[in-house]
């Protein structure tokens, strides 16, 4: 149930369609490619820089290539593990108010949450921010440096899917936003002060962005294990549909109780003071901080809510077969694997607001339930749209294509 067909292909900085004809007649060395998110089989043409190539059924961007890209991600992926380290061994924060000075380094601020019996919300932080973002880093230093001498390593088709399934779980760029918003809520009520590893960690985040604009799975397979013709995986549709409806039910249950129960607790001069997510929103807007209000209100209220529902959408229209808006629920699709992550940014707020305010009696804050509740939504939602094999918006489509015409 796979058909060749011709590959739209558009410079990066000047958008140009080249048509069938014109591509095979200026390009050649052509060979075929899976979409990974419909499956279908195109005839892809040697790129040059900056040029990449779309799936002409779903609109997927299947690649683009950059000239000398392997060297610029050695470059990039090495600045970007130095900074890491670097942002280790120094002061993170400092919080003083009334004479009392707290400051923390990355990984006091996890031992903090240890203390604190949330051992489990300190291990999520620490793999989004820090051993995930490394094994990455790692990875792509591992694969690419021998390669340079002519070498392989071994497992190298294994290392790579592995790297790119991890990809979603990296979320130094989110935990780096938690602490911004972190740092307004607490500015007007206290002294803070910003160290050398909060500006080292900074860096690591803008360098490993950059580097990660360089990676691309199809180019690397291609550096790595050579011109190898995908193959086609069997679509297990009711597998797909029911693991979906699991992790969203689940994600449905977790999130009653992430919006119900505190999600922090805050004690000044032995006066507990409990919040909630919409709370925390709504002493943002009473603040005036009226923009960080409003980005926590749509990455912890809105986007959680819309991310269920539109997956309950798509995994209902593929269960029943419906043959339409084939773009539309392919938009939405995809619209849910990018913004699901951004959520994370009110768990790690919770975190970084923990780990710097301990002041015993005079104020500190702890953690509530609702943040381990919250975190699972987000976990799970994540899962739902990995779940969701997007394929199967297309499957029925394609197999009356197929009986129409040969393969």
């Amino acid at each position: 149930m796979m058909f060749n067909g011709s590959v739209n292909i558009y410079d990066i900085n000047n958008v140009i369609q080249i048509e069938t004809k014109k591509a095979k007649s200026i390009m050649s060395n052509t060979h075929s490619i899976l979409c990974h998110e419909c499956h279908y089989k195109v005839t892809l043409p040697t790129l040059s820089h900056k040029q990449a190539a779309m799936c002409p059924r779903c609109g997927l961007q299947l690649t683009v290539y950059h000239n000398n890209a392997s060297q610029r991600i050695i470059a990039l992926a090495t600045t970007s593990l130095i900074f890491l380290f670097a942002s280790l061994p120094f002061e993170f924060l400092s919080f003083s108010v009334n004479g009392q000075t707290q400051s923390i380094d990355i990984m006091g601020s996890l031992w903090i949450l240890v203390e604190k019996d949330y051992g489990l919300l300190a291990l999520i932080q620490a793999v989004a921010m820090l051993i995930l973002p490394a094994f990455v880093l790692i990875s792509l230093l591992y694969l690419l440096v021998p390669l340079g001498l002519g070498l392989h390593q071994k497992h190298e088709q294994w290392l790579l899917k592995a790297l790119f399934k991890l990809l979603p779980w990296t979320m130094a760029e989110i935990f780096l936003i938690g602490v911004l918003v972190s740092l307004i809520k607490i500015m007007s009520m206290a002294d803070i002060g910003i160290g050398l590893s909060f500006y080292a960690y900074l860096l690591f985040t803008l360098f490993m962005t950059i580097t990660l604009l360089y990676v691309d799975k199809y180019q690397l397979q291609q550096l790595l294990i050579g011109n190898i013709e995908d193959e086609y995986i069997a679509i297990d549709r009711n597998r797909s549909i029911q693991t979906t409806w699991a992790w969203l039910f689940t994600s449905a249950l977790l999130y009653i109780p992430a919006n119900i129960l505190p999600i922090m607790h805050t004690s000044v001069l032995g006066s507990d003071d409990p919040s909630t997510i919409l709370g925390g929103v709504i002493i943002l807007w009473k603040m005036g901080s009226y923009p960080i209000a409003v980005i926590i209100f749509i990455a912890s209220v809105l986007i959680p809510v819309a991310k269920i529902i539109i997956l309950c959408w798509l995994n209902y229209s593929v269960q029943t077969n419906q043959q339409y808006a084939f773009r539309e629920r392919m938009f939405w699709y995809r619209f849910t694997e990018f913004v699901g992550r951004w959520s994370m940014i009110d768990v790690f707020v919770v975190a970084v607001l923990v780990s710097l305010i301990q002041l015993g009696n005079v104020m500190n804050i702890l953690p509530g339930h609702a943040a381990l509740a919250f975190c699972g939504v987000v976990i799970s939602t994540m899962l739902a749209a990995m779940s969701f094999d997007s394929r199967l918006i297309w499957y029925e489509a394609e197999k009356l294509t197929s009986r129409e015409k040969p393969i």
